[in-house]
């Protein structure tokens, strides 16, 4: 179907702007209550968004590249852990896709995997992950396990000029591939529940990964039944040549930031290299172009609008933002669909407002438009992006394929 996408959402705190907490329309004593969240992702699944990923954190300041990220007092602080977080919304939704974000850097791979496959079992196959490579200073610290690792990106600002940050991206890869392997170690028969042999499982049917890598090592099977989609969705955010490598080699969705559609076309073109050269997956890897929006009923109050933000906060992203009304929206998801890519990721400038914005006024228009991919009525986050459910790898080793 040329020329028509999915659309996501991407859902942080108060929104992405760093003022935006202190708008009219926020609920910044709200931000950490279970409610908030089910009603945002509630909006966001009335207006049949595809899926919604989570932002998350190991430290106070984040992501940021701020120096006084950690101490400033003038930003949202304060968050609640994706996975569980997702887990939660996983019941009080019933369509739409979840993928919360994780750092590779610190937590366990196992914790990981088996965090991720109960997410699949609650939403029953909507469950993915955004997978986050390395670490910030402050993170590392938290912890207490490394004393080195990336400082940022080097004065280059390419990721291959830093030993440090290639190597967090080989550690994300080997967590990536733990995820699927782990996920893959249970078969779909395992469980037998046979009450007149008192027979539960069939051990020959759950297989130890063997898994030995540069940075950790596992030798069992999950302790989570196979899930619904067999595996967890893998995604990544990726803006340079590294980590579009990793990308097309790990994940099975990549986030992009063009600053437009012309420059979509040459983030497409370095990416199929990519995976001409890295990737092993059977299906090819699926683009979301991330646009960060405000939307107002008029261009002018728009503008007023982000002015104000940005008089209170400076808003630095590599993303495409657009300031505008909801046609102005839709005219971006036009020609990026145009560029090629398989979906789009809006992030909202302001929570609930922006969010509330792309269901009553983007999202009808878009459809009308004809710029949507229609609803399928299938069952699974994968399968809605035409992703099929994979097989476990030990299964198929067993028959001799």
């Amino acid at each position: 179907m040329p020329d028509r996408i999915h659309l996501a959402v991407a859902l942080d705190g108060a929104g992405w702007h760093p003022a935006a907490w202190r708008e009219p329309g926020a609920h910044p004593t709200a931000l950490t209550s279970a409610a908030y969240w089910r009603d945002l992702i509630r909006t966001a699944e009335g207006a049949g968004v595809l899926f919604a990923t989570i932002e998350d954190a190991l430290s106070l300041g984040g992501r940021s590249s701020e120096p006084d990220a950690e101490t400033r007092r003038d930003r949202v602080r304060g968050r609640l852990d994706a996975v569980l977080l997702a887990s939660f919304l996983a019941p009080v939704t019933g369509r739409i896709g979840l993928v919360p974000t994780v750092t590779t850097a610190h937590p366990e791979p196992f914790h990981v995997a088996t965090g991720l496959q109960t997410l699949d079992h609650a939403s029953r196959g909507r469950g993915g992950v955004r997978l986050v490579a390395g670490s910030t200073e402050q993170e590392r610290a938290n912890f207490g396990r490394r004393t080195g690792g990336p400082a940022g990106l080097p004065a280059s600002g390419r990721v291959e000029d830093d030993p440090a940050l290639l190597g967090a991206f080989r550690e994300a890869g080997e967590v990536a591939e733990v995820i699927r392997r782990l996920a893959d170690s249970w078969e779909d028969e395992a469980i037998v529940r046979d009450l007149e042999t008192g027979r539960f499982l069939d051990r020959d049917r759950v297989h130890n990964i063997d898994y030995a890598g540069e940075f950790f090592s596992i030798t069992g099977a999950s302790i989570v039944p196979r899930s619904p989609q067999g595996q967890p969705l893998i995604t990544a955010l990726a803006h340079q040549s590294v980590p579009y490598r990793f990308a097309a080699e790990h994940a099975d969705l990549v986030f992009i930031t063009p600053s437009d559609a012309a420059s979509a076309t040459g983030i497409l073109n370095e990416l199929r290299d990519a995976a001409d050269a890295v990737r092993t997956l059977d299906e090819p890897l699926r683009v979301f172009a991330d646009v960060l929006v405000l939307v107002e009923e008029t261009r002018e109050a728009a503008s007023a609008v982000w002015d104000r933000l940005q008089d209170r906060a400076t808003l630095t992203t590599d993303a495409r933002v657009v300031v505008g009304t909801a046609d102005d929206v839709v005219d971006e998801l036009r020609a990026l669909a145009a560029a090629g890519v398989d979906g789009i990721r809006l992030r909202p400038a302001r929570l609930p407002a922006d969010l509330e914005a792309i269901a009553a006024s983007v999202v009808p228009r878009a459809a009308e438009a004809g710029i949507l991919r229609p609803d399928d009525a299938a069952a699974t986050l994968r399968e809605r992006l035409g992703l099929p459910r994979p097989a476990s790898r030990y299964a198929r080793q067993e028959v001799g394929a």
